[in-house]
């Protein structure tokens, strides 16, 4: 009789536990997440999109926006991702509706050429933001105080790009990023790199890992190495890059300190996590 009496007091307190946490953090959103939540192709929140016409903007390329149809939560944090080089939206589209359906606006776009490098792609980014949040059809949705930003490749030296010129912003992803400069001490905004172990275009050697060793000390960052992968792995959906990239977002977008057990202690090698290094605890 012992366990079901513990499950039925669960039961009672975790409500009112959620309750109180929500108080607490006016940003938080969703239920309480598990390592099933974070690892599922879709969260809790349906999800709607729409579509923006590389004909309607000028300073980036179009794309798509993704975002909760619930308009009971109030508004959302939201993240433009890139795509890398010679590649179209449809190659970082998987996690348009992944993350929006974890309660964020996302919007994954196309650049103004397939071509475009890193420091174009880091403005353009900015550009897709400002467009989210000022003359979007969902911008009444975006909370504009918290945003982060996304990219594959050469859209991930963008994302770093972009952090650098925007401080204000709340996080960065750069999936197996590349990038000429390989230092980033100016950085201010929480930061997740993410690289490949099989990586030949952009290995971490001469990429993802001195990207993240350049970061300043004091900042969150951390460093996870897939193992098994490639340079292209972000090309397709990839549960391992979803759970850090919600639980990182979550963390320092929403601000939602629910998801540092996530992330702290560190991961530890597997299947599927060649080396993961970070900071902890967060937000220190």
């Amino acid at each position: 009789m012992a366990a079901p009496a513990a499950t039925a007091t669960a039961a009672t307190t975790t409500p009112m536990a959620a309750t109180t946490a929500a108080a607490d953090n006016p940003y938080q959103r969703g239920p309480a997440p598990t390592v099933a939540s974070i690892e599922a192709v879709r969260g809790s929140y349906a999800v709607s999109q729409t579509s923006v016409s590389s004909l309607a903007v000028t300073t980036f390329g179009g794309g798509t926006i993704y975002y909760p149809t619930s308009t009971s939560d109030g508004t959302f944090g939201a993240v433009v991702i890139s795509p890398g080089f010679t590649a179209y939206e449809s190659s970082i589209a998987w996690l348009g509706p992944r993350l929006a359906s974890q309660g964020f606006v996302v919007f994954t776009i196309d650049t103004l050429t397939t071509l475009d490098q890193p420091d174009s792609r880091g403005r353009q980014l900015l550009a897709a933001l400002d467009y989210l949040t000022q003359r979007s059809t969902v911008r009444a949705r975006v909370d504009a105080s918290r945003l982060g930003v996304m990219g594959h490749s050469m859209g991930g030296g963008g994302t770093l790009e972009a952090a650098k010129s925007r401080p204000s912003l709340k996080a960065a992803i750069p999936l197996t990023g590349w990038n000429t400069d390989k230092t980033w001490p100016e950085i201010t905004t929480p930061t997740l790199i993410v690289g490949a172990d099989g990586d030949t275009v952009a290995p971490v050697a001469t990429h993802s890992e001195p990207f993240y060793e350049s970061l300043p000390a004091s900042l969150d960052k951390a460093y996870l190495e897939l193992n098994g992968a490639t340079h292209f792995t972000p090309n397709t959906s990839d549960t391992t890059i979803a759970k850090y990239s919600v639980s990182w977002l979550k963390r320092f977008i929403d601000d939602d300190t629910r998801y540092d057990q996530f992330l702290c202690p560190l991961p530890r090698p597997s299947l599927t996590i060649e080396e993961y290094r970070g900071t902890c605890p967060l937000g220190s």
